[in-house]
């Protein structure tokens, strides 16, 4: 049988073990800490190709809105197979103007959004307001994209970390791959702190530490560097939540979930892998979450996290096949990693179990970045 092995544990890794596993295939994730705890596990959970989608990104919205297409099936064979609830919400999204300034803005980015076909629509602050009432007075318009969701990306991870192990998978977490070991044109396996782990196929999916594990040769390094995103976790009461759908203004974004938490994120950082969260970073998300939100002023703070997104040179996902014969990349998935986990996990594992890669994934393989330095 066929030996595989996933250099990294979070939900790109742990989604493709999944699918992998349960059609029978020996399957090991390794992780250098606790798997599904670094940027999928600081990430808002938003699944939003509608709303998000910005002028020069034309290329890779298909992939995004056929990501977002396979979250309910994700869902429902998740939930059955763990028996786990993931939070899954269909609520839709609010973009959000407070200032004459960011409607005007927002007023550009509607129309844009309505030449792409996405199905969006403008709303007076008045008409927000009347679903969310506990939004500041200052809003004075929003765009509405009912068709983007949210998910608790927290319980996804440990979800899949549990029907990873139920369909056969092997994890071991807190096991760094110090080098991925090529022979000539081919992989061989991983080397570990005790000794060399055999395998015929080694996928590379460690997120912004992705350029960074060993034994690569340069030409084919990923182009993947890390991008830091600081965000702030506060309680909402139970009985009273004081908001209801996602929330987007022109500094931060507002999710809330089922469990009452309400994530504030997040920054946009070039600071490497320093995991400091700063002053600066924690007043700039609560100062406009605020903004818009002033009910948060009372709100118990309980949580301060920092995330490394794995970002591609060209902001798009680095996908599937590489010149060493065995070695399958799923990385480089800048802010869209949530949102494209089932995506990637069924692409990469069919084409880990069939050498065929699907069509929508082509433009988004290694190749693009071979005839330029990385």
């Amino acid at each position: 049988m066929t030996r595989i092995a996933i250099v990294g544990g979070g939900i790109m890794g742990l989604g493709i073990g999944w699918y992998l596993a349960r059609a029978g295939a020996d399957v090991t994730i390794f992780d250098r800490d606790r798997a599904g705890r670094a940027a999928s596990w600081v990430a808002g959970g938003m699944l939003a190709p509608h709303a998000e989608a910005e002028p020069g990104e034309e290329r890779v919205l298909p992939l995004l809105l056929e990501g977002h297409r396979r979250w309910p099936a994700f869902v429902e064979a998740l939930e059955a197979a763990t028996g786990q609830t993931l939070d899954y919400r269909t609520d839709g999204t609010f973009v959000v103007a407070l200032n004459a300034d960011d409607a005007r803005t927002l007023r550009f980015w509607y129309a844009y959004l309505h030449d792409m076909g996405q199905p969006v629509e403008w709303l007076s602050g008045y008409d927000v307001r009347k679903r969310e009432p506990h939004l500041s007075r200052e809003v004075v318009a929003a765009i509405w994209s009912g068709h983007d969701y949210h998910v608790d990306n927290r319980r996804v991870v440990e979800a899949l970390k549990t029907a990873f192990v139920r369909a056969g998978g092997t994890l071991r977490e807190a096991t760094p791959v110090r080098e991925i070991v090529i022979d000539g044109a081919r992989v061989r396996g991983v080397r570990l702190d005790d000794g060399l782990f055999e395998a015929d196929t080694v996928v590379l999916a460690a997120g912004a530490w992705s350029r960074e594990v060993a034994g690569l040769p340069p030409e084919i390094r990923p182009p993947v560097r890390p991008v830091r995103g600081q965000v702030v976790m506060l309680r909402m009461p139970a009985d009273a939540p004081v908001l209801h759908h996602v929330v987007w203004c022109m500094d931060a974004y507002l999710v809330p979930r089922s469990s009452g938490e309400l994530l504030i994120g997040a920054t946009v950082e070039e600071m490497g892998f320093d995991a400091t969260p700063t002053a600066g970073g924690v007043f700039h998300l609560l100062r406009g979450a605020w903004e818009v939100l002033p009910a948060i002023y009372d709100l118990p703070l309980v949580e301060i996290a920092v995330g490394f997104r794995p970002t591609s040179r060209d902001d798009a996902p680095i996908l599937g096949p590489t010149p060493v014969e065995g070695l399958v990349m799923a990385t480089g998935h800048h802010r869209n990693g949530i949102l494209l986990a089932p995506l990637t996990a069924d692409v990469v594992s069919r084409f880990v179990l069939t050498g065929e890669l699907d069509p929508l994934a082509q433009p988004f393989t290694l190749a693009r970045f071979l005839s330029q330095p990385t």
